[in-house]
């Protein structure tokens, strides 16, 4: 057996013609039609890395623990498929995975390939670097040229290097992955890990992309929406904004059509699955909101896309399923396509089944989806609920980790403050861990850099209302729902005092 997983980073559904999107997606719609499309597929943790590290592992991240790397203890989709005999190779431009917080990952696969240049990825020197060209050129709503860590001076580096060589790090990921394919097609078991960081902001397209859009070009460059509230940016800026993600978004179906004409060409769809999705999307002024992490994650960011292609002959070419699925599901999948027994700690359901035209293959009535600190929110494909804490949102919160860094940096020190070493949780094999109240005044703490807007619990009816702009008043719905998120939150060993701070500790009781 053979398998292509193709992960993109905040590709939006909405956008996708094969989902009635707007965008000019052919290859996306060539994939559906050789398939299944999964229509109410859902995230599990986010953003980036705890989506992956559900990925990996077929379990949620964010009850535990916020951004981070693979846990000692965590059994990995990669490393149990190498030590299975499965040759494992990962070609990606996603940066994240090569810096604190993306520890571990790669070192999973058999082998891997970065290639560079994405956003903030420390590639061009900054040294001596000059700003000026750059703040003529960008609009004032993104100049953000300081030396500090999680600036983005990195970002204009690169892309001056990039425009300049005519270079793009998705051309050169889609080109890798080719290589590849040609040159292993013939042999078995292998599983290839696609990821491209596009079309993730800033929206970065090459100018062929542009061409045709007109809202695009003309005035300052506006590619890097900041997370929050729509505010100043005014209707134009949106305009421009938009244009250049649905550019961006068109890339990278353009760059899939060349894996697709390499499956033609090798007639790959014989006997090797090809998996697309991604691991959440993000909203561009609908709702007053830009960008995740801040907003309720509505479902422009939580409803995401996924199409499954087994090998021919194996399943229907053109289903559509409306069973609910999630990001975690994708780790058990695969295992199942090589024949791999999952772990007992997985909680996601493999899709293999779905796929092959089995469409009553499915247990999952409702499943829970959130960032770390923020509402846990749910759906059973008709409701979808935010489940906000108590405030302060950093009273009571805590991670469970023995890998503590952030996105670009370790722990401090003060975060040690009130940590205790625990015993094992039912899914860490025996490992104890930390346990590391929040400090809510450390800088890298991701629930101080992303507060979070507009934090209401609310339900709505997804069915009535698919856009979520009126939120319903049915006590006897949100009750049960809360039942719901109670067995849920239970089934993925969440600690006690989750339940506490989101005051289902009585509904707990009860049961």
């Amino acid at each position: 057996m053979k398998a292509v997983l193709v992960l993109f980073d905040s590709l939006n559904r909405h956008a996708l013609s094969c989902y009635g999107g707007p965008a000019h997606t052919p290859n996306f719609a060539r994939l559906a039609a050789r398939g299944t499309t999964f229509d109410t597929h859902y995230v599990g943790s986010l953003p980036c890395l705890p989506a992956r590290r559900d990925i990996q592992t077929g379990r949620l991240n964010f009850l535990h623990r916020g951004w981070g790397p693979l846990e000692p203890f965590d059994h990995s989709l990669a490393d149990i498929l190498r030590s299975a005999g499965t040759y494992t190779h990962l070609i990606t431009d996603h940066y994240h995975y090569f810096e604190d917080g993306g520890a571990g990952f790669h070192g999973r696969y058999s082998s891997w390939e970065f290639i560079r240049g994405q956003e903030k990825d420390k590639w061009q020197p900054t040294l001596g670097f000059d700003a000026g060209p750059h703040a003529q050129r960008f609009h004032p709503l993104q100049h953000d040229f300081s030396p500090d860590i999680n600036s983005k001076l990195p970002y204009f580096a690169n892309r001056e290097f990039l425009e300049a060589s005519g270079t793009f790090p998705m051309e050169q990921c889609f080109a890798a992955a080719n290589r590849f394919v040609d040159d292993h097609h013939a042999r078995d078991d292998w599983f290839l890990h696609l990821e491209c960081f596009d079309p993730h902001e800033p929206f970065f397209a090459p100018e062929r992309f542009l061409a045709d859009k007109p809202a695009a070009l003309g005035g300052k460059i506006f590619d890097w929406p900041s997370y929050g509230r729509l505010g100043d940016v005014d209707p134009a800026l949106l305009a421009q904004l938009r244009a250049r993600y649905t550019a961006l978004v068109e890339a990278c179906d353009h760059y899939l059509g060349t894996l697709i004409d390499t499956f033609d060409r090798l007639d790959l769809w014989r006997d090797t699955w090809l998996v697309l999705s991604t691991d959440h999307g993000l909203l561009l002024g609908e709702k007053e909101f830009l960008g995740k992490n801040r907003p309720p994650f509505y479902n422009e960011v939580a409803q995401i896309p996924l199409l499954v292609v087994p090998p021919r002959g194996t399943g229907p070419a053109g289903q559509r399923i409306d069973a609910l699925t999630q990001t975690i599901d994708l780790m058990p999948t695969f295992l199942d396509v090589f024949g791999v027994a999952r772990p007992p700690e997985v909680t996601g359901e493999s899709l293999a089944p779905l796929a092959r035209g089995d469409v009553m293959r499915t247990s999952r009535s409702g499943c829970i989806y959130g960032q770390f600190g923020a509402a846990i929110n749910y759906t059973d494909g008709r409701y979808t609920y935010f489940l906000y804490p108590r405030e302060p949102f950093e009273q009571d919160l805590v991670q469970y980790t023995l890998m503590p860094m952030h996105m670009r940096t370790y722990f401090e020190a003060r975060e040690f403050d009130g940590a205790r070493k625990v015993d094992a949780l039912p899914f860490t094999r025996g490992f104890p861990l930390w346990r590391l109240p929040i400090a809510k005044d450390a800088p890298a703490n991701m629930t101080r850099r992303y507060p979070l807007l507009d934090a209401h619990t609310a339900l709505f009816d997804v069915t009535a209302d698919p856009a979520q702009q009126a939120p319903l008043d049915d006590a006897a719905v949100e009750v049960r729902i809360r039942r719901a998120i109670v067995a849920l939150l239970e089934a993925n060993d969440a600690p006690p005092e989750v339940f506490v701070r989101y005051g289902l500790d009585g509904l707990r009781a009860a049961a």
